[in-house]
């Protein structure tokens, strides 16, 4: 039966990274329940216990999973019921000299929840080192339109101008909440590490004749050889499943930014103000050959609804958890965990694309901006009226029912916006007639958005991305090849991939 012939979640096979799709696969998952295992055996030995050379070197020879070690282990789920003691039988097979001592002393969730810690804090070093890209790359965008005068929209209704430059800020600046949001998630990580069935470590005091210290020193070494510097004090059979509504919360908080820039975007490109990236032989329908739909938006605002969604799922199911541990949240956690982290990366990756490739239309701003400015300036023409000795109230009766002759004409003729031209004829006005251009100037009406746009960048994303750039950026990289399942896109890595900051 191949791929075609069963359902598969087009977020793995259609939309996300390979990276990101490789790290929520089988493989990866049993993967590292062997390398926990090896861990475990290691502290075990080095603390005394009874585990000879040739176990550990059978299981360190043996991590990496073959067909045949799925079959096996698919073999004996299916007669045990229990996908943990699959997976040890199947070790044991290829490691013979470890049977008798793999899971000594554990639980399923010594494998099953410090995986997953592990999977949270690879997931997020993928994700995080990929946003700080997008904002660098917005950040360009803002500061090459910081000057660009552009209608500004209250209520859906034309408003104050703001520019191109200053919007696209709005949008850097909650992305920026949500690198805080996803960085603090991931400092916060710790390692379930070596707890027992129901977080007392019971079975390894036993395991150690009573000895306390001992005890602590393998949940110390497991916790080390995972790479973590800290591991949670005090767990049920489980880590509690608030981490992973902290982590998913991110996520979810993330997706609605997604929904927000992808929303503005859609709506500046009906006016055809801005466009997305559009391919010199993409096809926007299938009907209507003229068409440049913002696809990568539309698919932004979808997937960044079911992720601004699946925090409640995560919320829910660390609130039905009882006392100890109830296995209700198994299920739904093996499709939240991976939906959240890959459709993460999909809106990563969509997004990326989308800011190094916006293309806005200077003369198309520029009519619109003309079509409205005239109503905007009329407070700019009373109060220059005014300081040249005319009636406040008189210059206000005059605008107001010119303004409404020139509504009438755009409203009920469909012409254009002619109150400039009407106050230019108007004899009332003619202390102002020479000043209305420049009254009427755009530039004029933008107030600090230039200033404020180069100040943010200058100084609130260039502190943010610090950590993302330069040294900071090697780190970064450094943390991605620790995956082993990474490795091979090592050579890639220095050309440029999308985890790079890289030029607009």
């Amino acid at each position: 039966m191949s791929n075609n012939d069963i359902y598969q979640t087009p977020l793995a096979s259609r939309y996300a990274s390979e990276e990101m799709a490789q790290l929520f696969s089988n493989k990866t998952r049993f993967r590292t329940w062997r390398q926990l295992w090896v861990w475990l055996a290691k502290a075990e030995k080095q603390l005394g216990l009874p585990i000879s050379d040739e176990a550990i070197v059978q299981m360190e020879s043996h991590l990496d999973l073959t067909d045949e070690d799925f079959k096996v282990a698919a073999e004996e789920e299916k007669r045990r019921r229990h996908d943990v003691m699959a997976h040890v039988h199947a070790f044991g097979q290829v490691a013979p000299a470890a049977a008798g001592i793999i899971h000594w002393g554990a639980t399923s969730c010594y494998c099953t929840d410090n995986a997953d810690l592990l999977f949270l804090r690879q997931g997020l070093d993928i994700i995080l080192p990929k946003l700080a890209n997008v904002i660098h790359k917005l950040s360009n965008f803002a500061l090459e339109y910081k000057d660009l005068p552009t209608l500004g929209y209250t209520h859906y209704q034309p408003a104050q101008l703001t520019t191109v430059g200053k919007r696209a800020c709005l949008w850097i600046q909650d992305l920026l909440w949500d690198l805080r949001n996803l960085t603090r998630a991931r400092s916060d990580l710790g390692f379930r590490g070596v707890k027992g069935t129901t977080g007392t470590q019971a079975s390894f005091l036993a395991i150690f004749n009573g000895d306390h210290n001992k005890v602590e020193e393998l949940d110390r070494l497991v916790t080390q050889f995972a790479g973590f510097e800290y591991a949670y004090p005090i767990t049920s059979q489980t880590y509690s499943r608030k981490v992973d509504a902290d982590v998913i919360y991110a996520m979810s908080s993330f997706g609605a930014t997604c929904q927000r820039i992808g929303g503005d975007i859609r709506h500046l490109a009906s006016t055809k103000e801005m466009e997305e990236p559009f391919e010199k032989d993409q096809i926007g329908s299938s009907a209507m050959a003229y068409k440049r739909n913002p696809m990568r938006s539309e698919r932004m605002c979808s997937l960044g609804r079911h992720l601004a969604n699946l925090c409640k799922d995560a919320l829910d199911t660390y609130s039905q958890q009882w006392f100890e541990r109830t296995l209700d949240d198994s299920a739904i956690r093996r499709i939240d965990i991976p939906h959240a982290f890959l459709t993460t990366d999909v809106l990563l990756r969509i997004l990326d694309n989308i800011a190094g490739g916006l293309v806005v239309y200077p003369a198309v701003i520029a009519r619109r901006v003309r079509e409205e400015l005239p109503f905007m300036a009329t407070e700019n023409f009373i109060m220059r009226m005014v300081a040249l000795g005319a009636s406040r109230q008189d210059t206000h009766e005059a605008i107001r029912v010119l303004s409404h002759q020139a509504s009438a004409v755009v409203k009920q003729e469909g012409k254009d916006n002619d109150l400039i031209e009407r106050i230019k004829k108007d004899k009332f006005f003619e202390p102002i007639h020479n000043e209305i251009d420049s009254l009427i100037d755009p530039r004029s009406f933008i107030g600090r958005a230039p200033e404020q746009t180069v100040k943010f960048v200058e100084k609130e994303v260039k502190l943010a991305l610090e950590p993302w750039i330069g040294a900071g950026m090697e780190r970064a990289i450094g943390l991605l090849r620790n995956f082993e399942f990474l490795k091979k896109h090592e050579a890639g890595w220095e050309k440029g991939p999308v985890y790079m900051i890289t030029a607009r």
